[in-house]
C-alpha cells in the first residue's frame, strides 16, 4: 500500500538523514535557494482549460498533491517541493512553448505531463537536450519511447522521456481481444480524429481484430474541430457493423455514440482511455449503455495501493475530480521526487550542479510500491505495469467489467 511504503521510505531517511545545504542562488541546473531551504519545482504540463480539463485538472492536482505530501513528511530534508503547472489547450504548440519556459527555469528538476501523445512529441526535443526528465501520466502513442518505427525496430531516441502508463501497443489489442472473444463482435467499422493517439490506437485494434478473425466492414476518419459526424453515422448503419470502434477522445466520442444511435444502428462504441471520462456518458446521453472503454491499470478505488491516495486527495479539498490519470499522475510525481531524494543522498546531502541530468538517470532505476501498483521503467521508458481495464456504461456511469492484460 502507498502508506506502507511512505512509511518505509521516510524511516530509511530517517536512519541516515539528508543534510541539505543552501549553497546560494544557482545559476546552472540545480534548483534554487528559498528562505527554507533548497526549492526543486516539478513542472506540469496538460489541458487545463477547453474540453480536455477536467483531464487535464486531475493531472494537475494529483502532482500538486505528491509534492504536498512529500513536503509533509520531509522526505528530503531541506528541500520543498513546488509545482508549476502550464496549460497546453491540448495542442502541440502550445505543449513546446510550454517545454521552453519549464527548461528556462532552472528550478524545474523535472515535469509530469502531457495529457495527449501528439503534444508529447513537440515537447521531447526540448526537455531531451535540457536533460531535464519528463514523465507523462497518461501518453500512450508507442513511437513516443519505441520510435516511429516501432513495429518493425525499436529504438529509443529520448533518454529523458518516461511514462507510467502503458502504450497503445498493448491497449488497441486488448480492446480486440474483449469485443472479440467476450463481447462476441465480429463486424466492426472503424473511426479515428486522425491525430497521433486516435490514428495509432485505432491502427493496432484493427490490426489485432483482423488476427482473431474479425472483419473490418469499413472505416472513416472525423474533424475533431466538429460536432456533426451524421454523415459517418449513416455510414456506419449501411455497413452491417455490429459494433464501432473510435480513435480519439470524448467531447468527439460522446457525440459521434449519440449520433450513431439516432441514425438506427443500436450498437455499441468502443475506445480507449481518451473517452473513459464521465463527460462522454453526458455528451452520448442514455443511447450511452453499453458502450465500452479501455484504459490504463485497474480502477484506483478497488486498488489497496490507492486507499491512501484516495483518502489524502478527498481531504485535500481538490474542486476537480482526480479522473483517470490521478494515480499515474502521483506515481509520476513520487517517481521524480525518489529521483531527487536519491541525487541529493548520493551528492553529501545537496544538489549537484548537474542535477538534471542526474535525476533523469536516477529516474531509469526508480522502482517502488506506487497507487497504482509497481512503479518502475524498462529500457525504453515505458512502465513495467500492463494492466489495463474494460469499462462498459451501465446506468449512466462506467462500470470495470475485466482487468487483465493483453497476451500476445
Amino acid at each position: 500500500m502507498r502508506q506502507r511504503s511512505l512509511i518505509s521510505i521516510t524511516a530509511a531517511l530517517a536512519a541516515g538523514a539528508l543534510t541539505l545545504t543552501a549553497c546560494g542562488s544557482r545559476d546552472d541546473d540545480g534548483g534554487s535557494d528559498s528562505a527554507d531551504g533548497t526549492k526543486v519545482v516539478i513542472g506540469v504540463d496538460a489541458p487545463l482549460t477547453g474540453d480536455l480539463s477536467a483531464l487535464g485538472l486531475g493531472i494537475k492536482n494529483s502532482v500538486d498533491l505528491a509534492a504536498k505530501t512529500a513536503n509533509k513528511q520531509k522526505l528530503v530534508d531541506g528541500v520543498t517541493f513546488e509545482i508549476k503547472a502550464l496549460d497546453d489547450q491540448a495542442q502541440p504548440s502550445s505543449g513546446q512553448a510550454n517545454a521552453v519556459q519549464l527548461v528556462s527555469d532552472k528550478s524545474v528538476l523535472g515535469a509530469v505531463g502531457p495529457l495527449n501523445s501528439s503534444v508529447a512529441e513537440s515537447m521531447q526535443k526540448v526537455f531531451d537536450d535540457a536533460k531535464l526528465v519528463q514523465i507523462s501520466p497518461a501518453n500512450t502513442g508507442p513511437g513516443l519511447t519505441q520510435g516511429v518505427n516501432w513495429q518493425k525496430e525499436k529504438v529509443r531516441t529520448y533518454k529523458s522521456y518516461f511514462r507510467t502508463a502503458t502504450t497503445d501497443a498493448i491497449q488497441g489489442p486488448f480492446a480486440a481481444q474483449y469485443v472479440f472473444n467476450d463481447a462476441k463482435k465480429k463486424k466492426v467499422f472503424v473511426i479515428d480524429d486522425k491525430k497521433t493517439y486516435g490514428a495509432g490506437l485505432a491502427s493496432t485494434f484493427t490490426a489485432e481484430f483482423k488476427k482473431l478473425g474479425g472483419k473490418v466492414v469499413g472505416t472513416d476518419h472525423i474533424d475533431p474541430d466538429t460536432k456533426d459526424f451524421s454523415a459517418v453515422a449513416t455510414k456506419v448503419k449501411n455497413s452491417g457493423a455490429d459494433v464501432v470502434y473510435y480513435g480519439g477522445e470524448y467531447p468527439q466520442a460522446g457525440p459521434l455514440s449519440k449520433q450513431i444511435k439516432q441514425s438506427g444502428a443500436k450498437i455499441p462504441l468502443v475506445g480507449g482511455d481518451g473517452i473513459f471520462d464521465p463527460t462522454f456518458v453526458e455528451l452520448a446521453g442514455a443511447g450511452s449503455a453499453g458502450d465500452l472503454a479501455t484504459s490504463v491499470g485497474a480502477p484506483v478505488e478497488e486498488l489497496p495501493s490507492a486507499k491512501q491516495f484516495v483518502a489524502d486527495y478527498k481531504a485535500a479539498n481538490y474542486k476537480e475530480e482526480y479522473a483517470a490519470y490521478g494515480g499515474y499522475s502521483y506515481d509520476a510525481a513520487w517517481a521524480i521526487i525518489l529521483a531527487v531524494k536519491k541525487v541529493v543522498d548520493d551528492n553529501d546531502g545537496k544538489l549537484p550542479s548537474d542535477a538534471r541530468a542526474k535525476i533523469t538517470a536516477a529516474v531509469q532505476n526508480v522502482s517502488f510500491d506506487g497507487v497504482t501498483g509497481k512503479v518502475s521503467f524498462d529500457e525504453y521508458g515505458d512502465a513495467t505495469n500492463k494492466q489495463l481495464t474494460v469499462y462498459a456504461v451501465e446506468n449512466g456511469a462506467w462500470k470495470a467489467v475485466k482487468s487483465g492484460t493483453y497476451t500476445g
